[in-house]
């Protein structure tokens, strides 16, 4: 069974029905029938026609479930609408579903979770893997999400910048689960940039190349992080960040600038660097005083504190650290980092102590607390 091609097919088949008239949440119900349908009748007789052959069926499960919900004479009109199986029509309808699951009446969570479930093709069971909570919980999420946006026609305008937040949020979700998110976030994101031709667009595409490439060397085989300073680069995938530069770079001729080619364009300049010490960390401080126009932030102050810390000094990144809110996430251990550099040690030892205990994952907390460690030996030495 070709699963890759069921999910590539899935978002078009979805589209093809809510384009007929199935309000979004019966469409999507009826698509995941027709593919349980493929799953048993496939691999002993295959479709000349895959798409055709889901539309029909989809189109047919809707039928069946109206009829159960509607008056005779609604269901025989749509009994005599129903089309004849043949081939599948060869317009793509994805990128409204892009801008469907990205909705602003959606939070976050649901946005992705329903991105995942109708344009990424993934079972229920998968994202909530994934996202490590039980499968109930994220059946309910999305059976809400499916709700909210169940009245919403093709014909109302997207937003480009919710549908990149959302995928930006898949991205960052990590690897858990038997669904690598990251991967994932990049294959949707790859579709979208080939149905529109959008500067931010191209500009997420590389980000996310850009630091998936750099994602082999990001951990050791125990488990523990392993900073970028530290990263073997021999590691990184050149593949990857040689596309992501070439996206970039159509990207920034174009003259349209905007946050995600900006972000894209620090990570670039990580990768370019042959080792840590070559970085180009003045050019990187101006590139997050342009961020700074598009998401003035404290995350982006953070960062760019740090950057000031390795381009003028950490005395210089201390100073910058100490004007935003200390409550900020990563706060402490960006102070410990520079205390470090600046030669602090027991001030630095007690700030990543601090931070690992208020660490949002375990592999941070690990590694904060060997540095804790590492620099308390020092000092008994």
């Amino acid at each position: 069974m070709d699963e890759a091609l069921l999910r590539t097919l899935t978002p078009a088949v979805l589209a093809v029905l809510v384009r007929r008239g199935a309000d979004f949440a019966a469409a999507e119900d009826a698509v995941q029938e027709a593919l349980i349908e493929a799953v048993r009748a496939w691999p002993q007789d295959p479709p000349r026609d895959a798409k055709g052959w889901l539309v029909a069926v989809a189109w047919r499960k809707f039928l069946d479930a109206t009829r159960a919900d509607t008056s005779r004479r609604r269901r025989e009109e749509l009994v005599d609408a129903e089309p004849a199986p043949g081939p599948g029509a060869a317009v793509d309808d994805t990128l409204q579903l892009y801008f469907l699951c990205a909705h602003p009446s959606l939070t976050p969570a649901s946005a992705v979770a329903l991105t995942l479930r109708a344009v990424g093709g993934l079972t229920t069971r998968q994202i909530a893997q994934a996202y490590l909570v039980p499968e109930a919980t994220m059946a309910q999420r999305i059976s809400r999400a499916k709700k909210t946006v169940a009245g919403v026609r093709f014909d109302q305008p997207g937003e480009v910048g919710t549908v990149l937040r959302v995928l930006y949020l898949v991205f960052n979700e990590g690897y858990t689960g038997d669904v690598d998110l990251a991967a994932e976030a990049i294959r949707l994101t790859r579709q979208l940039a080939r149905q529109i031709t959008h500067e931010e667009v191209a500009g997420l595409l590389a980000l996310m190349l850009l630091h998936h490439a750099r994602r082999p060397a990001r951990t050791r085989a125990d488990g523990s992080l392993v900073p970028l300073a530290e990263q073997d680069r021999g590691r990184w995938d050149t593949r990857l960040i040689a596309e992501g530069v070439d996206i970039l770079q159509a990207a920034l001729a174009r003259d349209r600038l905007g946050q995600y080619q900006t972000q894209a364009a620090i990570a670039a300049l990580h990768a370019d660097a042959r080792c840590a010490e070559e970085t180009d960390w003045v050019q990187i401080v101006e590139w997050y005083d342009e961020l700074l126009r598009f998401t003035d932030n404290p995350v982006t102050r953070l960062n760019r504190a740090v950057a000031v810390g390795e381009a003028d000094g950490p005395r210089a990144g201390l100073a910058a650290l100490a004007e935003l809110d200390p409550d900020l996430p990563r706060h402490t251990a960006a102070s410990a980092y520079l205390h470090e550099h600046a030669g602090d040690t027991a001030i630095a030892a007690r700030l990543y102590a601090a931070a690992a205990r208020t660490a949002h994952t375990l592999a941070e907390r690990d590694h904060l607390t060997r540095q804790a460690a590492r620099l308390n030996a020092r000092l008994r030495g």
